[in-house]
């Protein structure tokens, strides 16, 4: 069928990759992370310059257990130094990390396409022998990146607890009075809350982890049911919501990707959707978090798909009894989607009450009485009119009530909304010729064509604020730059000292933030990893036969998970490579060699006049390095706007040119629910030959 056929191509694995850049890119604006580099590396040059000047001693009151980061409190000077080695080596270790992150993360996809080889191959031995080998490639790369990340992010915290601790005793020496001593504790208690904000950061990771876990469980744990209760002859229905189940891993994954990369001074979606949730709980106004909302809205592909299946009945504002009866079983069709209605709303009761839960359970609440009211009268094959345009109205009501709740989903975990079906469950269906014309296939696909466009509307808002941001702090930055420029020799006295040391913690706190996220994209792809081996394999192996009588079963099931898992990691290293090579680009070009002047400064003798024009060699070099980041920013930002503009363009010309025409209405209906899903409320047969589709999904 070609529409099937056309959004396959719409969403190969390639297609995937790139769209999950684009909806990515405002979260890994890794441009932004470099803005504050420049200005570190200029004030750790003035610190040596500074260091020339008078000596004291800083340790009048020393901390009972003695200092833990300075090293030589006696002399001011000293710690200065100390303060720009750290930063010397934190930088150096960027490069060359950043750097090998960059060559680990360029070999995945090769793992990923022998992986997807392996994937196809019918004999499950073959399988079950080499896909392990391919999947701990992929791990070896994740745990070898995460240490890379975890070495260079120890390096920026050194630096900042040492800044810290000299701040500290400068407070405690008494060197500070009145206003000046209320504004450096205020400073600290800053720094001391952005620590435990990173550690509440780690422990939100972990859950997130424990979240993509149980999902998985529950995928499998779901299906088996599902397949169980289906009454025989109606495998496509199950087939169909397969799709469900691997788009809400998808979901999950997505959503917990932009969690651990929304930049800091970014309010996005997610977190004030999470802020809007919070004011429906009663009591318990901490239960709630962003990963338990990104699990409630990973649920949408599976509400959405069971509303789709019983909207099918509906034909001309009238219900097609004829086809919602199965005579020979004595069985109503849409009492299997009942029960799957039944079985997301159980799954949703452990999460804590919000809007999104109430939201889901209400959609899932309607779906079960709609199906309860067609199950009365399917046997007879009729109902009294007024009754049939009721049921009518209300299935159409539920489907846009589903739709919306799906495109809220979307935005909340910036999954991509045109989706490729799992790769096992398309070969089937195109080896058993059972991709059939579904009345609702064109409709369906003009939906996810509008949720598409509102997506990427979306993002390009976010996009657009993410980079008013930097260049608001790109000003700030370029005016402490001139501020430091105008302090004349004479000048520099122990405040502009300490004033340059609080900027210094500053901004050597936003590079951390950065690499703390590098860590904890690598933790993801490992956990993904880890859990394809542990769980989804064994799962693979362990499953008997007994399902052989479905032409998809479990173990094809299987199969799909794994091809999900795989991919996903793929995705995450393949975002992490684009911002990679961004860094070791920026990093070559326009900080390595500042950081090599600073360590040329280090070492200078202070007295020389080489010394002073080294200085201003550092400062002239600093400033345009920061323009040089801008003009890099403002071009990746036209060329976002060009592939977004690209994919739309490309979506409209091959799946929207060959959908059939489509009432007014129903277009109406479909823009409404995709605008509610992304606006806030308070303030919307194949022709493929194996090799082919094993290229598409690799």
């Amino acid at each position: 069928m070609e529409i099937a056929k056309t959004i396959q191509s719409l969403t190969t694995a390639e297609e995937m990759r790139n769209q999950t850049k684009l909806v990515m890119q405002p979260y890994a604006n890794w441009e932004e992370y470099l803005t504050p580099a420049p200005l570190s590396i200029a004030i750790l040059g003035e610190l040596v310059f500074i260091s020339s000047k008078k000596d004291f001693s800083i340790n009048k009151n020393p901390p009972k257990d003695g200092y833990k980061y300075i090293r030589y409190p006696d002399s001011f000077r000293a710690c200065l130094m100390q303060v720009c080695n750290s930063g010397w080596w934190a930088f150096n270790e960027a490069h060359k990390n950043m750097d090998q992150i960059r060559l680990h993360t360029m070999a995945v996809p090769d793992y990923m396409k022998t992986a997807v080889k392996i994937l196809f191959q019918e004999n499950d031995e073959v399988v079950e022998a080499h896909l392990p080998d391919q999947l701990e490639n992929i791990r070896v790369i994740a745990d070898d990146c995460l240490e890379l990340a975890n070495a260079t992010e120890k390096r920026f915290t050194d630096v900042i607890n040492i800044i810290q601790e000299l701040l500290e005793a400068c407070v405690n020496a008494e060197h500070f009075y009145g206003e000046e001593l209320e504004a450096i504790k205020r400073k600290l208690d800053e720094a001391k809350m952005r620590k435990q904000s990173s550690e509440e950061a780690t422990k939100r990771s972990e859950k997130a982890m424990k979240a993509m876990e149980e999902q998985l469980k529950e995928a499998h744990k779901s299906f088996n049911k599902a397949m169980d209760s289906l009454p025989s002859g109606w495998s496509m229905i199950g087939m169909d919501l397969v799709a469900g189940f691997t788009e809400g891993i998808t979901a999950v994954v997505n959503g917990v990707t932009a969690l651990f990369t929304e930049p800091v001074n970014l309010i996005c979606n997610a977190s004030r959707r999470i802020a809007d949730t919070k004011h429906y709980i009663k009591g318990q106004e901490s239960a709630v978090d962003g990963v338990d909302v990104i699990n409630i809205y990973s649920k949408s592909a599976e509400i959405l798909m069971c509303t789709v299946k019983v909207r099918e009945f509906v034909q001309d504002n009238t219900i097609n009894w004829k086809d919602l009866y199965d005579q020979k079983n004595k069985a109503t069709l849409t009492d299997f989607h009942a029960g799957q209605f039944k079985r997301i709303k159980e799954s949703l009761e452990k999460s804590p009450k919000c809007k999104a839960k109430i939201d889901a359970q209400s959609i899932c609440d309607e779906g079960i009485a709609i199906c309860a009211e067609l199950a009365k009268y399917a046997p007879e094959g009729k109902c009294e009119e007024a009754k049939t345009k009721q049921l009518v109205e209300r299935i159409r009501k539920l489907t846009e009530s589903a739709r919306s709740f799906d495109s809220k989903s979307k935005d909340v975990t910036n999954s991509p909304s045109l989706a490729p079906k799992p790769p096992m469950v398309y070969k089937e269906e195109s080896k058993s010729g059972k991709m059939r014309a579904s009345q609702r296939a064109s409709e369906n696909a003009r939906f996810r064509i509008e949720q598409s466009r509102a997506q990427l509307d979306k993002t390009r808002e976010i996009y657009e604020k993410s980079v008013e941001n930097m260049e608001k702090n790109q000003k700030e930055l370029t005016e402490i730059l001139i501020t430091m420029r105008n302090c004349e020799v004479k000048e520099i006295d122990f405040n502009t000292t300490i004033q340059m040391l609080v900027k210094g913690m500053d901004a050597m706190g936003r590079v951390k933030e950065q690499w703390e996220k590098m860590v904890r994209f690598f933790q993801m792809v490992s956990n993904i990893v880890k859990t394809s081996l542990s769980r989804t394999l064994k799962d693979f192996v362990s499953t008997s036969e007994k399902t052989q009588s479905l032409s998809y079963n479990a173990k094809l099931f299987s199969k799909d998970l794994l091809y999900n898992q795989a991919f996903q990691a793929t995705n995450i290293a393949s975002l992490v490579h684009m911002i990679s090579a961004t860094y070791t680009e920026v990093s070559t070009k326009h900080l390595m060699d500042r950081v090599s002047s600073l360590g040329k400064l280090m070492a200078m003798d202070k007295e020389k006049p080489a010394f002073l024009s080294e200085r201003l060699q550092l400062q002239n070099s600093c400033d345009e390095a920061q323009k040089a980041i801008l003009r890099l920013v403002l071009k990746n930002k036209n060329e976002f706007e060009r592939k977004s503009a690209a994919r739309l363009e490309k979506i409209d010309k091959e799946l929207l040119a060959i959908l059939p025409a489509a009432a007014p209405e129903e277009i109406k209906s479909i823009q409404a629910a995709v605008k509610s899903g992304f606006t806030e409320e308070e303030e919307g047969e194949s022709g493929f030959t194996e090799e082919q589709e094993e290229a598409d999904y690799a």
